[in-house]
């Protein structure tokens, strides 16, 4: 069942309320997405541990309803 794209970001944002959140459904399935998260929690946290804290938001639903998902992470320019 495809996830839409409002409620991967919302779960990200429940997560990560100060996130910046962009989501591109890459081939309109509803199962292919490509994130940006933009967030001042990932200062100081490795690449890895950024993209660890964007799964655990997604609550086990990736590999499930969320099958592949180009992400990429950053801190605002300001942090």
């Amino acid at each position: 069942m495809p996830m839409p794209a409002a409620e991967i970001e919302k779960l990200i944002r429940d997560a990560l309320p100060d996130a910046r959140v962009s989501i591109e459904d890459l081939r309109g399935d509803g199962d292919h997405y490509a994130a940006h998260v933009i967030s001042a929690s990932f200062k100081g946290k490795t690449r890895v541990q950024q993209h660890q804290m964007v799964y655990q938001a997604l609550k086990g639903r990736m590999g499930n309803e969320l099958h592949a998902m180009a992400l990429q992470t950053s801190i605002p320019d300001s942090a």
